[in-house]
């Protein structure tokens, strides 16, 4: 994949129809802004219980969006990113509708994980005390067969998500049927999406075993056999994720946007800067998602030190709910219906109070840390809390998933922050000095960030007490500063 700027988006969320119109879309307004492009799950449905993440076909894009087709033109002019959703799939998939139809005997029975095929022996408090879980409740949920027999599945997020026993011969089966398909239609790489729950074994946490690593280390080598590069999709302790990201191609960089926020909460870089110091070069950075704004990767875990102190974290947290207005709140945690309880619910740019300068601030910021810089298509518009979707769906990640059309587009294109950011976009995919050598330096509430490459540099200045800040590019032939103030004004 290239090192430039790439979108993360839903096709309908974005464009309000489908795969041609979003390439349309890429092609002229977003002209030469993304090298590539994140596409959510586009597979049947994309309406499910979780936005895609529950795919009833994983193999079958969701004819309201177009075909494969679509998705192989769209290839041909940007590198395209497809989830993998390694460890469940739909209740209501043929597959495990024939589980419930035919129990046992049914010829997809081994494609599923069980309770009893983890613990054959039982599960007793203590084991089920030690599995790490996303949300609170039992990880297992009771289905009646169609002889009236019933069985417990692993159902890690949702009730309506059956787990896959990934290791099993229909499994493997299942997980390669998808990488070929996504192969011969010119998806580039791909996100293995909650892989760090896949493997289960008992009397462990269940969650990112030695076991994980080498299936997530197997699966991506079939991926790359096939031209496939591999994204692994996991929060977690922040040295936890420095090891992760030494075994696979590339990770997340999770703790940068909470480490930003905190920045500019407090005037103070210093948990930046210790993470830029440290953190994983083989990664993609992003401010916001389609989920929320993660906070397990900077906190403490079992008697280990975070990046950031519990105090710190609740800080940082009741500083996004207090600039959101209190909005983040009504969408995070118990509060509405959440997979996670680890992630605060909000658009950045309201956990920002809706301050363009601020805004623009992190974007820089983004754009300057090492790895690969990803823009989420709400971001990228500055976007606000969708309460609306919010109190029709109830889903806390639906505030910051909206749906928009080409008008609002149009006028999201005339803001002058947004014509900042692009600007940002432009300079971080052109200028050569990116693809050298990364220094970080901050004392108190000054950072600078910088980049070096042969006959090229970029400089990052900013002073968060006297909010100022600058960019220097030199290349070749020309050396240009500019103010982040004067690109919003």
């Amino acid at each position: 994949m290239k090192n430039k700027v790439q979108l993360i988006t839903y096709v309908d969320r974005l464009t309000g129809s489908g795969i041609a119109e979003l390439t349309d879309l890429l092609n002229q307004q977003f002209s030469d802004l993304f090298s590539g492009v994140h596409l959510l799950p586009f597979y049947y449905p994309i309406d499910g219980s979780d936005a895609g993440f529950d795919p009833i076909d994983h193999t079958q894009v969701d004819s309201r969006l177009g075909n494969w087709q679509d998705i192989k033109q769209l290839g041909r002019s940007h590198e395209l990113m497809a989830d993998l959703i390694v460890n469940h799939m739909s209740a209501q998939s043929k597959e495990f509708q024939d589980v419930l139809t035919h129990g046992k005997q049914s010829t997809y029975w081994e494609l599923f994980l069980t309770k009893d095929k983890v613990f054959p022996d039982g599960l007793t408090n203590e084991l089920a005390d030690k599995i790490y879980r996303p949300r609170p409740g039992s990880c297992f949920t009771t289905f009646e067969f169609a002889n009236k027999e019933t069985a417990e599945f692993w159902t890690t997020f949702t009730d309506t998500q059956i787990d896959i026993d990934v290791m099993s011969d229909k499994g493997q089966e299942y997980l390669s049927r998808i990488l070929n398909t996504f192969a011969a239609n010119n998806i580039k790489m791909i996100r293995l999406d909650a892989a760090g729950y896949a493997i289960k074994k008992a009397g462990t946490r269940c969650f990112m075993l030695d076991e994980t690593f080498d299936f997530i280390d197997q699966l991506s080598k079939k991926a790359n056999a096939l031209g496939i590069e591999t994204l692994v999709e996991i929060h977690s302790y922040y040295q936890t994720q420095i090891e992760i990201a030494k075994r696979v191609d590339q990770v997340y960089d999770f703790a940068l946007p909470p480490l930003i926020l905190h920045s500019l909460f407090t005037k103070d870089v210093s948990a930046l800067v210790k993470w830029l110091t440290i953190s994983p070069r083989n990664c993609i950075t992003v401010l916001d998602t389609h989920d929320g704004i993660g906070i397990i990767d900077v906190g403490p875990m079992e008697g280990k030190a975070g990046l950031l102190t519990n105090g710190e974290i609740d800080n940082l947290v009741e500083t996004i709910h207090f600039n959101s207005v209190n909005e983040s709140k009504k969408a995070t945690g118990a509060a509405a219906s959440n997979v996670d309880l680890y992630q605060v619910n909000c658009t950045y740019y309201d956990a920002l109070a809706q301050n363009d300068y601020d805004y623009l601030l992190a974007r820089a910021i983004q754009f300057f840390a090492p790895g690969t810089p990803q823009v989420y298509y709400a971001g990228l518009m500055g976007e606000k809390n969708d309460m609306t979707l919010l109190e029709k769906t109830n889903v806390g990640r639906d505030i910051n998933r909206p749906y928009l059309t080409p008008s609002d587009i149009d006028e999201s294109l005339e803001k002058s922050f947004v014509k900042a950011m692009i600007e940002l976009i432009n300079i971080r995919n052109t200028c050569n000095a990116f693809n050298g050598n990364f220094n970080v330096k901050g004392e108190e509430s000054m950072l600078t960030m910088s980049w070096d490459n042969a006959h090229s540099s970029a400089v990052l200045v900013i002073d968060l007490t006297d909010r100022t800040s600058s960019i220097e590019i030199k290349e070749a032939s020309r050396t240009y500063s500019i103010s982040l103030q004067s690109l919003l004004y």
